[in-house]
């Protein structure tokens, strides 16, 4: 049986490693790099809206479907941020370290106790044979954020966000381990039961 193509607007390749890893088998998965798109410029408010430009973006330019991911971190004391600008929380070039620099600065700054964070994901779907129709499917993993870093897996914020539930940092867990319980492993499985 062929398989079905979906074109992930994102040339992350740790969320496409993420995503090969929870769809590949019934799915194949291309980047928007394999089609020469450059950056979507993201403009949205939220995640949502985000997942959406990216989504409509690519699909614009493939025809293919589509599904654009949008996912970032959420620190209650810093009122929300890095939020929609987690990837770019240091400046547009910002390396992980960077941002993870910056994120135990302003927390210091704030001189607080609560360390209260969620990872949050939004993946929009638009397929081919509906492509006026936007699908959008959401994942939130809560947590915490570490004084320092801990483990050298997974990427981003991996390092300082603690998952209460496995006592480990999220760059300590095993991909699969993490594949079941992250932001963009709920969101997936929406997804999933949608187009199967």
């Amino acid at each position: 049986m062929k398989k079905k193509t979906l074109v992930l607007a994102s040339n992350n390749e740790h969320k496409i490693l993420e995503i090969k890893d929870m769809l590949g088998h019934t799915y194949q998965i291309l980047k928007q790099a394999d089609f020469n798109i450059g950056p979507i410029p993201e403009t949205g408010k939220s995640f949502k809206e985000n997942a959406i430009i990216k989504a409509r973006g690519v699909y614009k330019l493939t025809g293919l479907s589509t599904i654009g991911d949008d996912s970032g971190l959420v620190v209650e004391a810093l009122d929300g941020k890095p939020g929609v600008y987690s990837a770019r929380y240091s400046g547009e070039e910002a390396t992980d370290e960077e941002n993870n620099r910056k994120l135990l600065r302003k927390l210091e700054e704030k001189k607080t106790n609560n360390r209260n964070a969620r990872f949050e994901c939004v993946i929009a779907l638009i397929e081919h044979e509906y492509p006026k129709k936007v699908y959008t499917f959401s994942g939130t993993w809560k947590g915490e954020i570490l004084l320092k870093h801990k483990g050298s897996r997974g990427f981003g914020y991996d390092p300082l966000f603690f998952d209460p539930k496995t006592g480990k940092s999220s760059a300590e867990l095993q991909p699969k381990q993490k594949n079941k319980i992250s932001h963009r492993a709920k969101a997936l499985a929406r997804l999933k039961d949608h187009i199967s």
